[in-house]
């Protein structure tokens, strides 16, 4: 630690005594306060912290934060926040910054290590592993799909990340689409086509997310062509990330789609129920405050209540823990203590969730067969009729008549286009075997009462 380090520490120091010494800040937040003085002025500071959550409560008392600081060096100081993760970014562009051409940086914290992976994920997962472990040798390009908030820009650092770790002397590229487009469209402005050529055929790996934005821009696809080709044919690798597969890309080249549908093309879904709960476990474990043991404080029904309603990507269940977390720690309980039961958790989302089964739609009664059951819509929705894809269609197609009170034709619309009678049939069948089946009968109560 340098003379300097030693100086900023002390400084903050002072400055967080006189703010727990205020007798403004509630014993239960003070904890929140857990922060950094990592850059000073003279008239300006710079404070990270380690999380959202932080950020959002020091945030909300600013005010008091600079008036302590002005205490201990005896003028006026404003305070800049910023989380932990974003001033390691900006730091590691201004140091490690070697090409306009490439202007996004790994991040360090998106790692296979920290990656939830469940039924919706893992081929992607252990595709993207294969290929770092193995650069330019198996699946080159990996082509990863799905819509947006799944993981798939976490699994392009995951890789770059891993292949730095075996590899630290290889050239990695990292940037997506639109920057890529961005690049094309600057080379040309300056004539410095051979340039940003060069750039990009010396990498040993070739991340870009979001390739589908590159489409539709005939000079774009003409270079990435060019580069693609160089790279494939000297064995390295290319990693891609896109919200649909390569021939639903309007606008992409023939030849592009070609080349991309030679590697290896894996599909990246919402999470199910199980890995909805993994996630969010981990994101609580990974919070300032919070760690394994932590998790024990919340109620597990919280959990339930979170997964049930946010597990539409990955991103949502993240800004639901954000939420929770938040809100528990500016309006606790005092009679629970530090502990988050379901009571609190549906006065926090109030005003996002309303406790109305018309609000229901049938994607969630689908999904929620699908977990139950371990199958994909593809599946359930397919003509496939083996015993337990055909099973778990007849209850969902039940469940959604029966909660949602949806008419025939919806229902056969949602399932594949099936006509009324088939729906109608397939209900039938479930009300007769309801009768005869005590463990259908649990099966389906147990997916009825996920869904509620």
């Amino acid at each position: 630690m340098t003379t300097i380090d030693f100086y900023l520490n002390d400084k903050w120091s002072q400055t967080l005594k006189y703010i727990a010494d205020s007798n403004q800040i509630a014993d239960s937040v003070l904890p929140y306060f857990d922060s950094k003085l990592v850059s000073l002025t003279d008239n300006s500071a710079i404070v990270t912290v380690p999380a959202f959550i932080n950020f959002a409560i020091m945030s909300d008392h600013i005010e008091l934060i600079e008036a302590c600081l002005e205490e201990v060096f005896n003028k006026k100081i404003s305070v800049k926040l910023i989380q932990q993760d974003e001033y390691n970014n900006i730091k590691t562009d201004e140091e490690q910054v070697e090409s306009d051409f490439l202007p996004r940086k790994i991040d360090p914290n998106q790692t296979f290590a920290d990656f939830v992976v469940g039924r919706s994920n893992a081929q992607a997962q252990v595709a993207s592993m294969t290929c770092a472990s193995n650069l330019g040798i198996v699946f080159n390009p990996l082509f990863i799909y799905g819509n947006p908030g799944l993981g798939k820009t976490h699994l392009l650092n995951a890789i770059g990340n891993h292949v730095k770790s075996l590899y630290p002397d290889k050239k990695i590229g990292f940037m997506s689409g639109m920057e890529f487009v961005d690049n094309v469209i600057k080379a040309s402005k300056e004539n410095r086509f051979d340039e940003l050529k060069k750039v990009f055929q010396d990498l040993d790996l070739l991340l870009i997310d979001d390739i589908q934005n590159i489409a539709g821009k005939d000079k774009t696809n003409e270079l990435f062509f060019t580069i693609y080709n160089e790279l494939i044919n000297n064995k390295k690798q290319i990693c891609i990330t896109s919200d649909r597969t390569p021939s639903e890309i309007r606008g992409l080249s023939d030849r592009i789609i070609s080349r991309f549908n030679q590697g290896l093309n894996v599909n990246i879904e919402a999470p199910e129920y199980e890995t909805s709960i993994n996630i969010l476990k981990m994101k609580i474990a990974n919070y300032p405050g919070y760690n394994k043991s932590s998790i024990n404080d919340i109620d597990d029904d919280v959990l339930s209540y979170l997964a049930t309603n946010f597990s539409q990507d990955v991103r949502s269940l993240e800004g639901a823990v954000n939420r929770l977390l938040f809100y528990s720690a500016m309006f606790p309980n005092p009679e629970e203590g530090n502990r988050i039961t379901l009571k609190l958790a549906i006065d926090a989302f109030k005003d996002q969730i309303k406790d109305n089964k018309n609000e229901l739609a049938i994607s969630s009664v689908r999904k929620a067969v699908c977990d139950y059951y371990n199958l994909t819509k593809q599946q359930i929705t397919s003509a496939n009729r083996t015993k337990n894809i055909s099973t778990a269609r007849q209850i969902a197609m039940y469940l959604c008549r029966k909660l949602l009170d949806a008419t025939y034709d919806d229902i056969g619309r949602e399932f594949g286009g099936r006509d009324h009678s088939t729906v109608m049939s397939s209900i039938s069948s479930v009300e007769k075997k309801i009768k005869i089946d005590p463990l259908y009968l649990k099966a389906i109560n147990d997916i009825e009462s996920r869904i509620k």
